[in-house]
């Protein structure tokens, strides 16, 4: 019997969720998302410290140029090993500024330019406000393909299928978390998580009517969740919870099927700026979660800037 890792990478596009590049030589995934976080981590680890001195020595005592450098030298050390798209993120602080999410894109994709690298293998990743899914529709359109994240709700995930994102990545065990603190319990069995549901709700909507755009269930926090959610496009999952799945012979069946999902009754919602706005309103898990993420993302961004500050004055 094949281990649940190998099972799964039969029924769906196993991504690796981090920016520690021997992990995911290791790992041998499809494809790799990083975030700021990941980044933040993986730029102190010595092994890593040349990628840091080259965006330092680039930025030429500029800060938000040696952060635009860095993060690109760790997606350019990930394209050499992974064959698919490398996930490289937007500064989580111009979540809610259109113009200069799009200005940061354009200066991502140029970078990679600059080491060779097409835009063809890049996802850039910008956080699922309003905001962001509109400079997300702008990009597509010049040809850069968006990785949509922080996705808590439906309605988020159909306002970026319909901007014609590539892909979305839905947060499960950031759900799930709040529903435990919420409900006061301990955790829920894998086809109850309200993650799970969610991730399963999305990718059955988008199949019934249609989009193109891939549904990449990702914040996973056990094995269970994972499972549960074989089947999805993609998935992206940590390396210590890909090593948990390549130890278990545990049997691993499709979960999510897009035949099955085409016969659902499955009413089709009329998305704009006012729903969007007013269903997020609507729901505080996915609002309280949205705005948490982009803080943890702009907290690491900061801490990164202060190494990178530090690397400046030596």
């Amino acid at each position: 019997m094949s281990t649940q890792a190998e099972q799964l990478k039969e029924l769906t596009v196993v991504v690796a969720d981090t920016g520690d590049v021997e992990a995911i030589k290791r790992l041998k995934p499809q494809d790799a998302t990083t975030n700021p976080s990941l980044i933040y981590k993986a730029a102190t680890m010595s092994q890593y410290a040349k990628l840091v001195d080259d965006a330092v020595a680039y930025g030429k005592g500029d800060v938000a140029t040696v952060m635009d450098k860095l993060a690109v030298n760790f997606g350019a050390e990930i394209t050499k090993i992974v064959p698919g798209y490398v996930s490289t993120e937007v500064d989580a602080r111009l979540s809610f500024d259109t113009d200069a999410t799009l200005e940061k894109a354009r200066r991502i994709i140029e970078l990679y330019k600059e080491v060779g690298i097409d835009k063809s293998r890049i996802l850039v990743k910008i956080a699922a406000t309003w905001e962001g899914i509109k400079a997300a529709e702008i990009l597509e359109k010049e040809g850069i393909t968006c990785n949509l994240t922080l996705i808590f709700s439906k309605s988020q995930a159909i306002a970026c299928a319909e901007a014609g994102c590539t892909l979305i990545s839905p947060f499960v065990g950031r759900i799930m978390d709040w529903h435990k603190k919420s409900q006061g319990v301990d955790g829920f069995e894998a086809k109850d998580d309200p993650g799970v549901k969610s991730v399963t709700e999305i990718y059955n909507y988008f199949k019934k009517h249609g989009y193109n755009t891939i549904v990449m269930g990702a914040s996973f926090r056990n094995t269970g969740e994972i499972v549960e959610l074989a089947g999805c496009d993609r998935l992206t999952i940590s390396p210590a919870l890909l090593d948990q799945l390549a130890e278990s012979k545990d049997k691993v069946e499709a979960k999510l099927d897009t035949e099955k999902a085409i016969t659902m009754d499955i009413p089709k919602i009329v998305m704009n700026e006012k729903v969007f706005r007013w269903e997020m309103n609507e729901d505080p898990m996915a609002t309280e979660k949205l705005a948490e993420g982009i803080r943890n993302f702009a907290k690491d961004i900061v801490k990164l800037e202060e190494i990178v500050k530090d690397k400046m004055k030596a």
